[in-house]
């Protein structure tokens, strides 16, 4: 049986990645015509230093695997790798020309 939860209840929901390591919190949804675009997650202090010291990631939908207790994220999909480029505030990588699984990172 599907169950379904309102939006406003993953608001705060932990993130993990399907690795099990600790993501960050969600902060809010994005939505295009009533459907969920992507995710402003909130970095885990010790994921940010990954991200370039960013403090949050906007992810598309389709690299959520599962909402539930937690939120499930794909980590094969996160720019997680320590560089000299340093991001002040949120990624972007719901790269809003395509629809496939690789986006393209944005400063916000």
């Amino acid at each position: 049986m599907l169950k379904i939860k309102k939006v406003s209840e993953t608001i705060g929901r932990k993130v993990y990645t399907d690795t099990g390591d600790y993501f960050g919190e969600i902060e809010e949804a994005n939505l295009i015509e009533n459907k969920i675009d992507s995710w402003r997650i909130r970095v885990a202090n010790s994921m940010g230093n990954f991200l370039g010291g960013a403090r949050g990631v906007i992810i598309p939908h389709q690299f959520v695997k599962a909402v539930g207790d937690v939120v499930l994220v794909s980590r094969a999909n996160l720019p997680l790798e320590e560089g000299d480029e340093t991001i002040e505030e949120t990624v972007d990588l719901s790269g809003s020309e395509s629809s496939d699984e690789t986006a393209e990172v944005t400063i916000v």
